[in-house]
């Protein structure tokens, strides 16, 4: 039995990070439920321009959306707000990753939902805050890099600003929200009620600053990790090896031994770590010389015999294939519509008594209507009369009404 066994979520957020906050829940034995709109579905779905093209499932809805049923309502129409407040009346969470006041408009609020359900955990992410001059603002994980003092971090010697490809904001976000909601659930154990649980993606890039906030604030310097200390990259004679310096009393002195060079920390200009910092690029160019007549994995042998941190940088395909990626589960096998069985990243936490477990894999738009509502006490008349109002955008699946 998972961890969250009888826990009920109402996901009606898009993208990722609401969509990841709401599967991690899922991951772990919530009975989630996505709202999706009729026709197009969650903006996950047509992101996937390859796959959709193709008439298949999107791979970023596959990413973001195991272990959910999917069900679609038009919230335009009075009769599919009407449906959705009966869900929220018994559910446990609701997470929406809208602009604030887009789910006050339909009366979806927390102060609206509160009133029919005070127990509710109320979820919500978005780019820049539930108030104040950017709220109103459509946010992305980009943006947020740009705004945060991240893409500053990597930019180039033009002063260039370096956008990261992955959203590792999105991902973060998702994370903290449902870290949040595990909270709110906790303390609903000793009040009885609900609350709202909220973050965004500009709070979480500058959260994730936390140690160059500290440099900045009380010493008026930015750390860069990267040239803080002896770090490298070196070409080897088929590729290439980190080498770092972290966490060892004279990286220095093992690099060179590792390299069976003479130890360059005896040389006055290379005393101390402070000299050695600031002398880094004909540091660089020496050590560079010498792993150019290596292998990278002679390279990595050489390193590891005097206990250097060091890796091969790898591709995405190849980390995939990592033996310690391997070990770890962390490629996830799930049943796709019309594709068999597809591998994605799995959940990257580890509960010793009740695990995560990949029960269901992304669902088709709306395929769990008739099924859910018939879960929530509606009657056939009921969903029939949803229907003939235009409410699921067409015959809800599993229906064999006229």
């Amino acid at each position: 039995m998972g961890a969250l066994e009888g826990l009920t979520v109402i996901d009606v957020s898009e993208i990722f990070q609401g969509p990841l906050a709401a599967q991690i829940l899922g991951d772990f034995g919530a009975n989630v439920i996505k709202i999706e709109r009729p026709g197009r579905g969650a903006l996950e779905r047509p992101l996937d321009r390859y796959g959709t093209a193709r008439g298949l499932m999107s791979c970023y809805y596959t990413a973001g959306n195991r272990n959910k049923r999917s069900i679609t309502l038009d919230l335009k129409k009075p009769g599919a707000r009407k449906a959705l407040l009966r869900l929220v009346e018994t559910a446990d969470v609701l997470v929406h990753s809208y602009r604030p006041g887009a789910m006050e408009k339909f009366g979806f609020g927390y102060e609206d939902l509160a009133k029919i359900n005070p127990r509710l955990i109320y979820a919500t992410t978005n780019g820049f805050g539930e108030s104040g001059p950017m709220a109103h603002k459509g946010g992305q994980d980009m943006v947020a890099q740009t705004l945060s003092g991240l893409a500053m971090l990597g930019a180039d010697a033009d002063g260039k600003p370096l956008l990261y490809p992955p959203p590792s904001i999105d991902f973060c976000s998702g994370m903290i929200l449902a870290q949040g909601i595990m909270m709110a659930l906790y303390e609903r154990e000793r009040s009885g009620l609900g609350q709202k649980v909220s973050t965004c993606l500009l709070n979480t890039a500058i959260a994730t600053q936390g140690l160059e906030i500290s440099s900045l604030t009380m010493y008026g310097y930015e750390t860069h990790w990267v040239d803080e200390g002896l770090h490298f990259v070196f070409k080897t004679t088929d590729g290439y090896v980190t080498a770092l310096g972290f966490f060892r009393e004279n990286p220095l002195q093992l690099m060179c031994a590792a390299m069976e060079i003479e130890d360059l920390t005896q040389r006055p200009e290379y005393a101390n770590i402070e000299l050695q910092v600031q002398k880094k690029k004909e540091l660089d160019d020496i050590l560079q010389a010498e792993c150019i007549k290596y292998t990278t994995a002679e390279c990595l042998r050489r390193f590891e015999s005097e206990d250097v941190i060091c890796a091969k940088p790898h591709t995405l395909a190849e980390a995939l294939e990592n033996e310690q990626v391997l070990h770890n589960e962390m490629v996830a096998e799930v049943p796709v519509p019309g594709m068999g069985t597809q591998k994605i990243a799995a959940n990257p936490l580890r509960l010793s008594r009740t695990p995560y477990a990949v029960k269901r894999g992304p669902a088709d738009l709306g395929e769990h209507t008739l099924e859910v509502l018939e879960e929530f006490g509606f009657s056939r008349e009921e969903i029939e009369n949803l229907e003939d109002a235009g409410v699921f955008g067409g015959k809800p699946e599993g229906s064999d009404a006229a």
